[in-house]
């Protein structure tokens, strides 16, 4: 069975850093897109970021300059590094697998993960 856990949120401070971890189970992420979205009550889904199988990486325009995602296919995990925090960077922030590609509607990806909260307050 195909599983992914995020794990690494929490609150922090406007300014301060945080990273979110997404490990995998029951397969293996060598050949996976794996995308970043987060998500805040009673608004869409925004894509964050997204990193191919090859590494090449693709970020939305609000997080652009301080998010860094990264994967290890040695720890079966991505990473999504997140600098300089903003309050509007409040939310449930979830990964997804897909075989596709970083093109693919995040929608439209086969397998999440269950969210990790991130809360950026004083």
């Amino acid at each position: 069975q195909l599983q992914l856990v995020e794990s690494g949120g929490g609150l922090v401070q406007p300014g301060g850093s945080l990273r979110l971890s997404c490990t995998a189970s029951g397969f293996t992420l060598d050949n996976y897109v794996i995308g970043w979205v987060r998500q805040v009550p009673g608004r869409e889904r925004e894509g964050v970021s997204c990193i191919e199988s090859d590494g090449s990486t693709y970020y939305a325009d609000s997080v652009t300059g301080r998010f860094t995602v990264s994967r290890d296919n040695a720890k079966n995990t991505v990473y999504l590094q997140m600098r300089s925090l903003e309050p509007e960077d409040t939310a449930v922030y979830y990964c997804a697998a897909d075989l596709r590609d970083c093109g693919t509607p995040t929608n439209d990806f086969g397998s999440w993960g269950q969210g990790t909260q991130v809360t950026v307050s004083s």
